[in-house]
């Protein structure tokens, strides 16, 4: 897809990702300059290193987008580095294992199997830090960047949210509750900064192989497990999403002239996950 993005500048969160990774990479073809965000400096170079190695500019950042003083100090520097911005790409975010059940629906074996992650065996506190790196991971840097955005001409921001924000997916509670959230959120900002012209859209992925849940969805060998089977089933691609899958949807979005009246929408790209009866 071709889009001209030479004018433009993004700021991308948890950019040392597998997903906002290759975010990084297609918006600097397409021209913008990136500043890639990520809690880890050393992911977040890599993706910087590898923008630049393509003959795109990037600069990277390590910041907690759980800390406002974080992230102004992070704002501060892009300010720095580019003079400004107009692209704020919120994909830092993820899922706990150890938040996630063991089981699809409760069974007394796996409450008395201590191998087992039950219902009662998910801790509060580690539930809570799903929610907040989602939704407070998606609030803090937009509060802290809207500002700058307000001065930009066509500011957009983009969220990350997920097909389990539609329908509950089995296990992963704390990750469903957070991507719905974050689906709430997007449409608010859209109405509350509407004045200001700032246009605030979501993407929502269907299932890619990530870093946060490679563990459930591959066996050690790589083989995919009986639920990523279970998922390919349900899906009328017939395979789970690749990286590549979401930048048409990213770029056009990007792309004012295309989207400019696309404004508090969850898209998703999911193969036709969402189209599935499932009987």
């Amino acid at each position: 897809m071709k889009v001209d993005l030479s004018d433009r500048i993004a700021v991308i969160t948890g950019a040392g990702g597998i997903l906002a990774s290759n975010f990084s990479l297609h918006m600097a073809k397409s021209g913008a300059k990136v500043a890639v965000l990520d809690i880890d400096q050393a992911s977040a170079e890599a993706t910087a290193r590898q923008v630049r190695e393509n003959g795109g500019e990037a600069v990277s950042i390590a910041c907690d987008v759980l800390s406002r003083e974080s992230m102004q100090e992070a704002e501060r520097k892009i300010v720095e580095s580019y003079g400004g911005y107009n692209i704020l790409i919120n994909a830092a975010g993820g899922n706990n294992v150890k938040v996630s059940t063991s089981s699809d629906v409760y069974t007394p074996e796996d409450v008395k199997n201590p191998e087992k992650i039950s219902f009662f065996d998910l801790d509060p506190i580690l539930y809570s830090r799903v929610l907040n790196l989602n939704l407070m991971g998606t609030f803090i840097p937009t509060q802290v960047f809207v500002k700058g955005l307000m001065k930009a001409e066509n500011p957009l921001i983009i969220n990350m949210s997920s097909m389990t924000s539609y329908t509950a997916l089995t296990r992963v509670a704390a990750y469903s509750n957070a991507k719905a959230a974050v689906n709430s959120l997007t449409q608010w900002l859209a109405v509350h900064l509407g004045p200001l012209g700032i246009r605030v859209n979501a993407i929502a992925p269907g299932f890619f192989i990530t870093k946060q849940n490679k563990a459930m969805m591959t066996n050690p060998d790589g083989t995919l497990t009986p639920r990523s089977q279970k998922v390919i089933a349900h899906t009328p691609a017939g395979r789970m999403g690749v990286p590549d899958d979401l930048i048409g949807l990213l770029l056009f979005l990007c792309d004012t002239e295309a989207s400019g009246y696309i404004n508090g929408a969850v898209i998703p790209v999911d193969g036709g996950f969402m189209a599935t009866p499932g009987v």
